[in-house]
């Protein structure tokens, strides 16, 4: 007999078989719950509406993410055809043009090559740089709404942050940061799950004129290069090799999608729950190691991006079902971090909890290659925040966004 989570859910653990409303509002409003529901009964099952099977135990998720029989693409080991995906879409073109060389999508050989390129600007003690600039933004965000005595945080918060300070480092101009949000919107609406043929031409529009962006800019920084990561992907590695036009464009489009998009949530989800949770901000932040277990608690119980699929590479077996070549899997992040196995009482905010890593990040070689930087930006921001504005409480509780499988508020009001 399965269990039933209102209407939305529906488990049946013998067969292991889900049946779950991903649009339904009491899911993706509060989707722990449901999580809950799935560890209890059945953390491996197969998604009905999906159709494909979701692994959200951390054990296994962290496993899978590591295990080199799965990976981001397919196409490297057999064609569209063999595994029997329709041929790709004309008006997906430009959008596709612009994945085909993604950080996110490429499996190594040419992702070790690509990555290699960029993680040089993303090691810790590169973004540690960084700090007075987020410390200077973060204060000078605060001074233009200060006096008023409410805002709307990610507006003129959340939002403001991440994508200055992904420009910033690329050498963007700022000026372009509201064009930038506009495209990265667009772009991600392919990701999320229910996406429309509209969506998609939205995405194709943004993918081609953000890579026409990205080429002009190349032009400028050939000419007058600068002290930034653009230029920097410009020029050739130890082994003279350099990038060639495609992989240029996509990955500076990953990067500044991914620079800021799960980020401005993440801003949002954290200073929400902290403000549910009751706990007083000021012990929350009251040094380095409480300041970075917060944050740490934060990206854990509310995770930005909750899944991350993967193409299977070789006919395998997991946990007693078959997979042939040509499958997809789908491994939930947020679920694995709610693990009774892994976190004690998971579904609590427990700001001091020092069990180990979270998964919001991923894990193996697709780990996220900006994580120093997004957990530097929360780790400066939400302190200055909170202690330049004692007394900060919600207006009214928020709304999640209807974006399943990517978190975060559509809006959220404060007053001090």
């Amino acid at each position: 007999m399965g269990m039933n989570t209102q209407s939305f859910l529906h488990i049946d653990p013998e067969t292991r078989h889900v049946s779950l409303d991903a649009r339904a509002h009491a899911f993706f409003g509060a989707p722990n719950v449901a999580y809950a529901a799935l560890h209890a009964e059945t953390p491996t099952f197969f998604w009905k509406e999906q159709k494909q099977w979701y692994f959200s135990g951390y054990a296994q998720v962290n496993a899978l993410l590591r295990d080199r029989r799965l990976g981001r693409q397919i196409t490297h080991v057999a064609s569209r055809e063999d595994i029997g995906l329709p041929p790709a879409c004309p008006h997906l073109a430009a959008f596709d043009r612009a994945e085909s060389k993604s950080l996110l999508e490429l499996e190594p050989p040419e992702h070790t090559r690509l990555r290699k390129l960029v993680n040089r600007a993303f090691v810790s003690r590169h973004v540690e740089k960084l700090r007075p600039d987020i410390e200077a933004l973060t204060h000078q965000l605060i001074d233009g709404f200060e006096k008023r005595g409410e805002v709307e945080l990610l507006a003129e918060f959340a939002e403001i942050i991440p994508v200055t300070i992904i420009a910033r480092m690329m050498g963007v101009p700022v000026s372009m940061s509201r064009q930038l949000l506009d495209w990265s919107h667009d772009y991600v609406r392919m990701y999320q799950f229910g996406k429309t043929e509209e969506d998609e031409h939205r995405a194709n529009k943004a993918a081609q004129e953000f890579a026409d962006y990205v080429l002009e800019l190349a032009e400028e920084k050939r000419k007058a290069p600068k002290d930034d990561l653009l230029t920097l992907m410009l020029q050739p590695d130890k082994n003279g090799e350099i990038l060639s036009e495609d992989e240029l464009v996509s990955t500076a489009i990953v990067l500044l999608n991914a620079g800021h998009e799960a980020t401005v949530h993440q801003i949002g989800n954290a200073v929400n729950i902290i403000l549910e949770s009751g706990f007083d901000p000021a012990d929350l932040f009251r040094d380095e190691t409480a300041t970075e277990r917060t944050v740490e608690e934060c990206f854990r119980i509310s995770a930005p991006v909750h899944i991350f699929e993967r193409w299977v590479l070789e006919d395998m077996e997991i946990e007693g079902i078959p997979f042939k070549k040509g499958d997809k899997i789908g491994l939930i992040l947020a679920a694995a971090n709610l693990d009774g196995e892994k976190f004690s009482d998971p579904l609590s905010f427990k700001p001091d909890r020092d069990e180990g890593q979270n998964l919001s990040f991923g894990a193996g070689i697709h780990f996220c290659i900006g994580a120093p930087l997004a957990r530097l930006e929360l780790q400066i921001a939400l302190p200055i925040l909170f202690s330049r504005l004692p007394g900060l409480k919600r207006k009214e509780p928020p709304t999640v966004k209807d974006v399943y499988h990517f978190h975060g508020l559509e809006r959220l009001d404060l007053t001090w």
